[in-house]
């Protein structure tokens, strides 16, 4: 990079192969932790300047090479020897096919923290299968828990398979590889499979289901829309208002700020659940998303308005903390988490030639 990294990261290299879904945010992560990375894609296929890639690829040096082509392959090896850390999202077997497999890596550089990303994983009936973030999650059980009642499921945008299943197990898994290497001396592959991190990510409600706290009917559950105190309401303007006071202290400040009567509406008798809901949705329709906004801000009412992307970076805590800023011309989330003694930053993007790339890491 042309920059200095900063970051809890810093001095660290990961060698990113071009790829969709959960890995361009992976690689965006953790070269927004301080982690140099160098992505290799195909010559005059980058994806720079694709939609939403200006976001995702953001912080990296960018290297064209023709992996099919020998002389080519060999020098992603060369850069593969200098790096803590390589991350991939191809079907299983193709890295094998272009000679640059766990083994052929392993034998240049025997540290190597092997980061594997796909839906169904590297082994398994369906891991030769395509698919996308609806069908991995499919059968965690997490989409058939989400949406309405009688309805086909909701998908949750790829927040849960890409992003929580995928790209946050590849992060972890990838980080924690390289400690261990660090450690042993000895480099491992990490099998991050979006179908094993969503069923993760389903952890509790499965802990819920065992203990009869939860049913397969959608809206019939604490934190599915089925109870009147966690789920949205709209507003007088067709804007919306997300209500969550799980807890009954803060159930009762929601009352008391709607000037609704506690004794009337028990919060887990669910005989009076319907009246409460009529109530609630009577309730916020009589003003504006922003004017319910305004008298419940800084209560512990647990209230929010429903923002939409373009209206959350001027949001007064979102500015306040600076969650999203403008970065080469472009509103975008910042890096996250927050680190006290080495923040984290974004990094200039550039496309290099590999003799550079490979200069830069010695």
């Amino acid at each position: 990079m042309t920059d200095s990294k900063s970051g809890p990261l810093a001095g660290c290299r990961i060698v990113e192969f071009d790829a969709i879904g959960p890995v361009p945010l992976a690689g965006m992560i953790l070269s927004d932790l301080g982690a140099e990375i160098v992505r290799i894609g195909r010559p005059g296929k980058s994806g720079v300047d694709a939609p939403g890639n200006k976001v995702l690829l953001r912080g990296r040096s960018h290297v064209a090479l023709d992996l099919k082509d020998e002389a080519q392959r060999d020098r992603a090896l060369d850069l593969v020897a200098r790096a803590d850390g390589l991350i991939e999202g191809a079907r299983p077997g193709v890295m094998e096919r272009l000679g640059l497999g766990p083994e052929d890596c392993f034998a240049r550089n025997p540290k190597l923290a092997y980061g594997r990303m796909t839906g169904w994983g590297q082994e398994g009936p369906l891991s030769q299968s395509a698919g996308h973030d609806l069908d991995y999650i499919a059968i965690t059980g997490a989409l058939g828990a989400m949406g309405k009642k009688g309805e086909p499921p909701m998908p949750p945008l790829n927040l849960v398979g890409d992003y929580g299943g995928g790209t946050m197990f590849l992060c972890l898994g990838l980080v924690s590889a390289i400690l261990s290497a660090r450690q042993t001396g000895k480099g491992q592959v990490i099998d991050a499979a979006m179908t094993d991190g969503a069923s993760v990510l389903m952890s509790m409600f499965y802990a819920f289901h065992d203990a009869g706290f939860w049913t397969a009917e959608r809206e019939a559950n604490l934190l599915d829309g089925g109870t009147p105190f966690y789920r949205c309401y709209e507003c007088s303007d067709g804007h919306h208002v997300a209500v969550g006071p799980l807890e009954p202290q803060f159930f009762a400040v929601l009352l008391e700020k709607l000037g609704l009567d506690p004794a009337e509406f028990p919060q887990h008798d669910r005989a009076r659940w319907p009246a409460m809901t009529a109530a609630l949705t009577e309730k916020f329709a009589s003003r504006t998303r922003d004017a319910w906004a305004a008298h419940f801000e800084g209560s512990d009412a647990c209230v929010a308005p429903v923002l939409s992307i373009a209206e959350a970076p001027a949001h007064p805590h979102n500015v306040a903390r600076k969650t999203f800023a403008e970065h080469d011309g472009t509103m975008q989330p910042m890096p996250a988490p927050r680190f006290s003694e080495t923040p984290a930053a974004i990094g200039t993007s550039e496309t290099i030639a590999i003799e550079d790339a490979l200069a830069r890491w010695g």
